[in-house]
């Protein structure tokens, strides 16, 4: 399933056991891709594999962990996703012979989305971090550390300062510490 005008595709494949390539029909390069294993819930295996343009192919993070990215060429060849397809190595958690997989592509639109880095100031007045639109959906990992996955959203509270996070690698209610503020043209940490 693919929607070129949101930058967004779904799309599903049978593993191999060796280097191989995947359609994602975006006609322009992700910038973030998703990977589930469908077929193995093991926690290796099992585990949501995450591409990022930030960190580059040679580097993945896990969605349901709070490990910091790690190097590991087996997984996306360490060759970055093109037009037409993104590469997946031998590593069993993308790619395990006759497994099905699932695999989420988000793709960069102009004034609807953005998949980008920042650098944290660690203080209670943080970085604005302009992303060009008003962001409605925001997930955030700090990649050169342990920390959990952040999701902040408008449709929950939908007003600043009151944007409860969720943390999609823990098992949590939404949590109650007001993050940021979601602004016209990005967000302000706090």
């Amino acid at each position: 399933s693919v929607n070129t005008t949101a930058g967004f595709s779904v799309v599903t494949y049978t593993g191999t056991g060796a280097n191989a390539t995947v359609g994602h029909g975006l006609g322009v390069a992700p910038k973030m891709i998703i990977v589930k294993n469908r077929s193995n819930g093991g926690a290796g295996d099992g585990a949501w594999q995450v591409y990022h343009t930030s960190i580059g192919a040679a580097n993945y993070l896990v969605l349901n962990t709070t490990a910091a990215s790690a190097a590991g060429s087996t997984r996306w060849q360490s060759t970055a996703p093109d037009a037409s397809k993104f590469y997946i190595g031998i590593t069993g958690s993308v790619n395990n012979t006759s497994e099905n997989y699932v695999a989420y592509c988000w793709a960069e639109i102009s004034g609807y989305s953005k998949a980008f880095s920042y650098t944290g100031n660690g203080s209670t007045d943080g970085p604005f971090i302009f992303a060009n639109l008003k962001p409605r959906f925001i997930m955030i990992k700090r990649t050169d550390s342990t920390s959990n996955w952040t999701i902040l959203d408008t449709a929950r509270e939908g007003y600043n300062v009151d944007n409860d996070p969720l943390y999609p690698n823990l098992s949590d209610a939404e949590g109650t510490t007001d993050l940021a503020d979601i602004l016209s043209n990005g967000f302000k940490l706090r």
